[in-house]
């Protein structure tokens, strides 16, 4: 049972700490699809797009104005297309491209994820000939968000993968360079990718999932930036307690969204996964965490790393870098790494799991205090 104080706690988060649901994400299987007749492939996957997520997009706008929840974000991952499409040539995969793109157009969602491969062990010629389309892929379509996951901890890293990812990255910035280069913004590479991440550019439906699923994700830097200045000078165990606890808060709004979709739509509930990623909005970032923990930091603009300055502390970045290894077992790059400019700064990426993401501010946060800076 939610109490009046709770919901009036939730209201606020909202109105003044910039939380929202940024994606509600449905995944769809096409493993399905799969015909050796290109022409009925593209006619299955649309068919099973359109059909699958016809009420995606209305549901997600209902759902928001009844509980007062922001839902920015309505989306689709697909199976990892290199898959689905088991071609060696890459005009047929820009032909799917095209197919999924306007499937993503006909449903009205913004974003499609799922062009994708996985080549951490090595490249199929069908992994080839989706990577080698790529370029071309994200330049004639709006909506498609591409991926390719090149390295895992059990395999290592895939390095004849990384290197012909290094040319298609700069082909598809050459061929959108009038365009602001988009579409390298809408491409990833990872490593170990999860196979049901709801965030763009790196969303795939994976192989062990179900045939549909609901996925959410929740935005909430500037929740937990408010919970932080709410514990300022307290003892460390009180942080940890108070980030916990604003962590539950923040992924019970997103839970609650995601049963109702799940519902609705009659397609079983998936994943709550917790972003820190910033908005447009001032203060909701995670520069603004290491801002209340003394550490000055500009505001990422759509980045997944920040710069923040380690001055305050008296050393420099490489003593920094190596005191929180060994002490705390936090990495992170000393800034004189990207030149003589760098000196006095730390380069932090935030592109891990909520969980991750809280253990570090955690140690760092309690590195700062043996240092005197808190």
């Amino acid at each position: 049972m939610i109490s009046r104080g709770e919901v009036q706690e939730t209201n606020n988060m909202i109105s003044e700490a910039n939380l929202d649901v940024r994606t509600i994400t449905m995944g769809i299987n096409l493993l399905d699809c799969v015909d050796s007749d290109q022409k009925k492939l593209n006619e299955k996957i649309y068919d099973k797009i359109t059909k699958s997520a016809e009420k995606l997009v209305s549901t997600g706008d209902e759902i928001g104005k009844e509980f007062g929840v922001p839902i920015v974000n309505k989306r689709i991952s697909v199976t990892p297309i290199a898959l689905v499409g088991a071609s060696k040539n890459p005009a047929d995969y820009v032909e799917i491209a095209k197919t999924l793109d306007k499937a993503a157009n006909e449903v009205g969602v913004n974003f499609i994820g799922g062009y994708s491969a996985l080549v951490q062990k090595g490249c199929t010629e069908s992994d080839k000939a989706l990577i080698a389309s790529i370029p071309e892929a994200l330049t004639v379509t709006n909506r498609i968000c591409s991926s390719v996951n090149v390295g895992s901890s059990r395999n290592g890293i895939n390095m004849s993968a990384v290197k012909q990812l290094g040319h298609t990255i700069k082909e598809m910035a050459e061929m959108t360079k009038d365009d602001a280069c988009i579409a390298c913004a809408k491409f990833v590479v990872f490593t170990n990718a999860v196979e049901d991440n709801p965030f763009m550019a790196g969303a795939f439906h994976g192989v062990g999932e179900r045939d549909k699923v609901i996925n959410v994700g929740v935005s909430g830097p500037g929740v937990v930036k408010r919970a932080l200045e709410s514990v300022r000078g307290a003892d460390f165990e009180t942080l940890c307690e108070t980030v916990k606890n604003t962590a539950f808060k923040i992924t019970r709004v997103g839970q609650l969204v995601a049963l109702e979709a799940s519902k609705r739509l009659n397609v079983p509930f998936g994943i709550i996964d917790l972003s820190l990623a910033p908005t447009p909005a001032v203060g909701d970032s995670i520069a603004e965490i290491f801002n209340e923990m003394g550490l000055d930091c500009f505001e990422p603009e759509g980045a997944f790393y920040i710069f923040p300055s380690i001055r305050k502390t008296g050393l420099s970045s490489q003593e920094f870098c190596e005191q929180l290894i060994e002490k705390h077992r936090v990495a992170v790059v000393p800034g004189d790494a990207f030149g003589k400019c760098g000196e006095g700064y730390i380069r932090v990426s935030y592109a891990y799991s909520l969980q991750h993401i809280k253990t570090a501010l955690e140690r760092i946060r309690l590195f700062l205090e043996d240092l005197g800076v808190l």
